[in-house]
């Protein structure tokens, strides 16, 4: 049942998908904050279906730790499947920008329409000047007033994995741009596999976490500080994740 639910999910998200992004693309004369609202509709709508369609239900904890004054902030996030990708868009204050592989931009429709929203798309076959292409564009994008998303992993890990890897580039950022860091916990790979069409009924937590400062702090600093509440925070929300994770070591 799981399974059917989620193939019905699949076909609704890629009905409203290539509509919503011919619609961007047309509003590219209209101000950006126009598009990007359509955007936020939709992936207010998509989580909206993963509810009704897939009991994907979720909560969350700490919204009062983003800044009351709407300045721009980074937020670094824990990544375990695609659903915080369509939370992040609708639910971060502010205009949030991600940092995104340009090669997406060669998916037909789907990959203009996100062109159109001038986020931060980097060339990873520059390799080591991918991050001075983050930190170019973060910096115009901050100017704007927009927030930052990036997940520090760098990939989806899975619910429990202990001692991930977090690149970085996140924190190196912060440092170099004098963003706050808003950290995010959640454990959405519970109930939305990787690589998997079944969805799991159930509640997805997310937890946002106290604001880290980057001024007058070098890297270590910022990186050790994000990544212990971070991952201290995944074992609060997700006990049982590790506690199978550590009968299987």
């Amino acid at each position: 049942m799981s399974t059917l639910r989620g193939w019905l999910f699949y076909i609704v998200l890629a009905i409203t998908l290539i509509p919503v992004a011919i619609v961007v693309i047309l509003m590219y004369p209209l101000p950006l904050a126009w598009r990007y609202r359509v955007g936020a509709s939709w992936a207010r709508f998509i989580l909206w279906c993963a509810d009704a369609l897939c009991g994907v239900r979720y909560e969350v904890k700490g919204m009062e730790n983003f800044p009351k004054d709407n300045r721009p902030v980074l937020v670094l996030s824990k990544h375990q499947s695609a659903w915080e990708v369509f939370w992040m868009i609708s639910h971060v204050p502010n205009h949030a920008t991600f940092v995104y592989k340009r090669e997406l931009h060669y998916v037909p429709v789907f990959g203009q329409a996100i062109a159109t929203l001038k986020m931060i798309a980097i060339d990873r076959k520059a390799h080591g000047r991918a991050y001075e292409q983050v930190l170019k564009q973060s910096r115009e994008k901050i100017a704007q007033g927009w927030s930052i998303v990036m997940f520090p992993e760098g990939t989806r890990t899975a619910p429990g994995e202990e001692n991930p890897h977090y690149k970085s580039g996140g924190a190196r950022l912060a440092v170099a741009t004098g963003l706050p860091i808003v950290p995010i916990a959640l454990n959405s790979g519970q109930l939305w596999p990787r690589n998997s069409i079944a969805k799991k009924p159930g509640m997805i937590t997310v937890s946002v976490g106290p604001m880290i400062e980057s001024t007058g702090k070098d890297f270590d600093e910022v990186q050790t500080e994000l990544v212990d509440w971070i991952e201290t925070e995944m074992r609060r929300i997700s006990p049982e994740a590790y506690a199978r994770e550590a009968t299987r070591v």
